[in-house]
């Protein structure tokens, strides 16, 4: 059996002066709040699945593929999903949406999660959680293009940024573990100055109670990203790409799991 000790950090940031970055629609007037608490403490059969999504532009509606002058269309969706064919599973979750405006530092969607699980007769969990943030904005008219294509000709002005990241764990044939996750993410603003946001953390650490000192099972993290974005609205470069970036981050451990842990943050706004 493998013993594994993994801890690792992901921080992003993007706020400059020259690149346009993300500036987020703001609130429509009437606004929602919502909250879901989930406590299960089962020996057996388990099936637990929250699923949410989300789509807000400003100004005016919705775009069907096409922005317009000075539009931002913001792209939220979240999903988890726990599981087990039998065993002990006691587990607490939380999950918080406000559709307001925020200010840096506040979320539109929290969640938590602590979950203990352990097998009986052969029995295991499994589970996935994944966040999508995907914010495109642009600074003038858009002429029959579609949404996150940024234009090579001199006619067509297309969206000043189009960015999304995600951040995903995955848990496989489990049976043994205390696991907790917490995930927070900003999508709609009142002002300029207040960037996207993402952020998550996930921790797998023994259950103590099974007496053997780890984990057991396979967890797998994936986190992505891809940014596009323009330098000015005016000009000769408003619809031109002047900055572009990918990346991933990828963890799968599996066996006897000492510690495992992994945090990811993610802002993208303009410097003010």
């Amino acid at each position: 059996m493998r013993n594994i000790t993994i801890l690792g950090v992901v921080t992003l940031f993007l706020v400059t002066g020259g690149v346009s970055a993300d500036w987020l629609p703001n609130q429509t007037p009437e606004n929602q709040m919502i909250s879901i608490t989930t406590v299960i403490d089962v020996v057996g059969f388990v099936s637990d699945s929250t699923m949410f999504s989300w789509t807000l532009a400003s100004p005016g509606s919705i775009p069907t593929g096409m922005l317009g002058a000075g539009q931002s269309v913001a792209d939220v969706s979240y999903h988890d999903s726990t599981m087990t064919n039998g065993g002990h599973l006691m587990m607490n979750k939380r999950v918080d949406f406000n559709s307001g405006d925020q200010s840096s530092g506040m979320y539109n969607l929290e969640t938590q999660k602590v979950l203990t699980y352990a097998s009986v007769d052969g029995s295991h969990l499994v589970g996935e959680e994944e966040y999508t943030l995907s914010v495109a904005g642009n600074g003038e008219d858009t002429d029959g293009n579609i949404r996150c294509v940024f234009s090579r000709g001199d006619e067509s002005q297309m969206p000043s940024f189009c960015n999304i990241v995600t951040a995903k764990s995955s848990l496989i044939n489990v049976n043994s573990a205390q696991i907790s996750s917490k995930g927070g993410l900003r999508s709609v603003a009142d002002t300029k100055d207040v960037p996207a946001a993402l952020n998550y953390q996930i921790a797998v650490t023994p259950d103590t109670n099974s007496g053997s000192g780890y984990a057991e099972g396979i967890v797998k993290t994936v986190f992505a990203g891809s940014i596009m974005e323009a330098r000015d609205t005016t000009g000769d470069n408003w619809n031109k790409t002047s900055a572009t970036n990918t990346w991933k981050d990828i963890s799968t451990v599996s066996g006897g799991i000492k510690n495992f842990q992994k945090s990811f943050g993610y802002v993208s706004g303009l410097r003010v």
